[in-house]
């Protein structure tokens, strides 16, 4: 089964590399308001875009993203942001005080972020242009948040890059469908020799040909460096560890 709208989610592609060329001003409104139709948790629509497109901002950004070159290439570099600050405001003209105390104020607004962002990527794709997530935007937050102006209770949860493909981009296989649906309750059982297929296709992608994760201890050059192996190390390895503190120096409370 397939429609226009699964067809072209299925030509999803990160893109790393762009033309010059600016975008409108214009077509940059109509793909973030594309994405404010998505789902928003009861209507608060916790979220806000900074759109950077100063050739001396995005470098300074993307220095704070690790050195990206995609970030200085593409014409336009989008900040998404989980942002309490305009309830915080709205509640205070109206003799409100906004508990964002617990963890759920922090989660929620990152989920809103999250459906709006992906919402806007199609848009843009089905416009032609091209995109990718920029997560290393959470390396120097503070840094951010500071360039961008970010107020209390705000905090950036992603960034993405926005412009014209320069050449070709390349689909990357996606884990079967078998092994991330489950009906009726959990059951991992059966999804050894899933994974192992996949294993193989990424290893036939090339994507992990010299960008095998070091690792103390462990050999770094594996033969059959798959999947299952990138993301076991990946997930042993300690990151950005001073994200909370920062979180919460923005006014959220984790509890």
């Amino acid at each position: 089964m397939s429609t226009p709208t699964i067809e072209q989610i299925q030509k999803h592609a990160s893109v790393r590399h762009y033309k010059p060329d600016p975008l409108d001003p214009d077509l940059v409104r109509t793909i973030v308001a594309a994405g404010q139709r998505a789902a928003t948790s009861s209507n608060l629509q916790l979220y806000s875009a900074v759109v950077v497109t100063d050739e001396k901002k995005r470098t300074r950004l993307a220095k704070a993203c690790g050195d990206q070159q995609s970030i200085l290439e593409a014409p336009v570099f989008v900040t998404w942001c989980a942002d309490w600050s305009r309830i915080e405001r709205i509640s205070r003209a109206r003799g409100y005080d906004l508990n964002s105390d617990y963890l759920e104020s922090f989660l929620v607004a990152a989920v809103d972020v999250a459906i709006l962002m992906q919402t806007a990527t199609l848009a843009a794709e089905s416009l032609g242009l091209g995109a990718c997530y920029i997560g290393a935007i959470r390396n120097r937050p503070q840094t951010v948040i500071e360039l961008l102006d970010l107020p209390r209770l705000t905090f950036p949860i992603a960034g993405m890059t926005l412009g014209w493909p320069a050449g070709s981009t390349r689909l990357r296989p996606r884990l079967p469908t078998e092994v991330i649906l489950h009906w009726e309750r959990y059951d991992p059982h059966g999804e050894g020799p899933h994974l192992k297929r996949f294993d193989q296709a990424m290893i036939d992608s090339g994507i992990y040909q010299g960008r095998q994760v070091p690792v103390p201890g462990q050999p770094q050059n594996v033969e059959d460096y798959g999947w299952q192996e990138h993301s076991a190390r990946r997930g042993s390895k300690a990151v950005r560890v001073e994200l909370r503190k920062v979180v919460e120096q923005q006014g959220f409370g984790l509890k």
